[in-house]
């Protein structure tokens, strides 16, 4: 395919993104399904194209998140006015507006640039940047099966390269032969899980031990429910409560992979926050992997970012902060509350968390994180931890 076609396809696989919410992977291979002409080279040229788009667009257009791509990569303007010439599979030619901007080198403010920015300060640029690039493949070793040293040398025997990761003992980051992974022996035998190292950082400030009881609340196909698993020997119990089936039933299998044994999937009902209480007693750790904006994953899922709208963040907030109010009552005097969303915002970050603290006196604030791709170089992650003593 010629340079303007596979433009071409890029703009019709956008459009599918972002105009009919379709998940970017998804939506590429359902073209490459469809497009069995395109060779490997075209689908991977195209997916970058996409991607590109995707993580510099400035609004949620498919062209101009082209056009915005390619102004990125310091194509000049000539050759971006030649690749929308309308000929043969090239993108129909550039309108009197898109030359406009395209000729435009002033970007205006907008809403997330000034929450992001009260997030970050002096260090936005730098953080979106980061949030634009591509994210590492993380791994967790699992404790029960494997010390990192061993699953280390387990993946280096099916040609995937891991290194430890600082701040997080458990977590190996993969720098050669991410696509062998999951056919690794050592994923299969469940020495390693799919984590990124931040989420992993988060999940031991709820400083889960043998013997407690701990609630995982919104815990999806159960990543963190398998760590805390992991990290209690299997001595306890964790209660993994979701209201999504689908990604409730992945925690089975990956629990009997990984040898947990300790874990209790709970499916919730839609409206569980609408009437009592629907767990048996209390816990020492409750667990809030909320709903969130996903900011903090922008890395890999660039498309939500171009979909996130003042509105959406607000609905956001108010549940994290529903959430919160019905988990409260459900951690045990001594025991601590956990509270995280994988998002740079402080809407749905410090805010929640502050407006928690404000109207609890009974929780003490106590440890916290905030992380970022610039600032650790793991996903973005706010978390603050509140212990009972009342």
């Amino acid at each position: 395919m010629r340079d303007d076609a596979r433009i071409q396809a890029a703009i019709l696989i956008l459009e599918g993104i972002l105009n009919r919410g379709e998940a970017a992977d998804r939506a590429l291979q359902a073209w490459g399904r469809s497009n069995r002409f395109a060779g490997s080279k075209d689908r991977r040229a195209i997916a970058d194209h996409v991607y590109a788009a995707l993580r510099n667009a400035s609004c949620g257009d498919p062209r101009r998140a082209m056009i915005d791509a390619l102004r990125q990569q310091n194509i000049g303007i000539p050759a971006i006015e030649a690749l929308f010439s309308g000929e043969r599979h090239a993108p129909v030619a550039l309108s009197e507006d898109e030359r406009t901007l395209l000729h435009d080198d002033t970007s205006a403010t907008t809403w997330l640039d000034v929450s992001l920015r009260r997030r970050f300060g002096d260090a936005t640029a730098s953080e979106i940047r980061a949030l634009s690039e591509r994210a590492p493949l993380d791994l967790r070793v699992n404790a029960l099966k494997a010390m990192p040293e061993r699953a280390m040398d387990l993946l280096a025997e099916d040609g995937v390269v891991a290194e430890p990761v600082a701040g997080a003992p458990s977590a190996l980051r993969v720098v050669a032969g991410s696509a062998d992974v999951e056919s690794s022996a050592a994923y299969e035998a469940g020495l390693v899980e799919i984590q990124d190292a931040g989420s992993q950082m988060v999940c031991a400030l709820a400083g889960v031990r043998p013997g407690m009881a701990v609630l995982d609340l919104c815990t999806g196909a159960g990543g963190k429910a398998l760590a805390f698993a992991a990290a209690m020997a299997n001595r306890g119990r964790v209660v993994a409560a979701d209201i999504a089936p689908v990604r409730l039933k992945r925690l089975a299998p990956r629990a009997r992979r990984a040898g947990a044994t300790i874990i209790e999937p709970h499916l919730l009902a839609p409206d569980w926050l609408d009437g009592p209480p629907p767990f048996d007693g209390l816990f020492d750790r409750v667990v809030i992997d909320a709903p969130c904006s996903g900011s903090g994953t922008w890395r890999r899922n660039p498309e939500t970012r171009l979909r996130l709208t003042p509105a959406r963040l607000a609905e956001l907030a108010a549940l994290q902060r529903r959430l919160l109010e019905a988990a409260a009552p459900q951690v045990k005097p001594g025991g601590r509350l956990l509270f995280i969303t994988c998002s740079v915002l402080p809407e749905e970050g410090e805010d929640v968390a502050a407006a928690f603290a404000a109207a609890h006196p009974g929780f003490v604030r106590g440890p916290g994180l905030a992380l970022s791709p610039a600032s650790s170089g793991t996903d973005g992650f706010f978390a603050a931890a509140f212990d009972r003593t009342a």
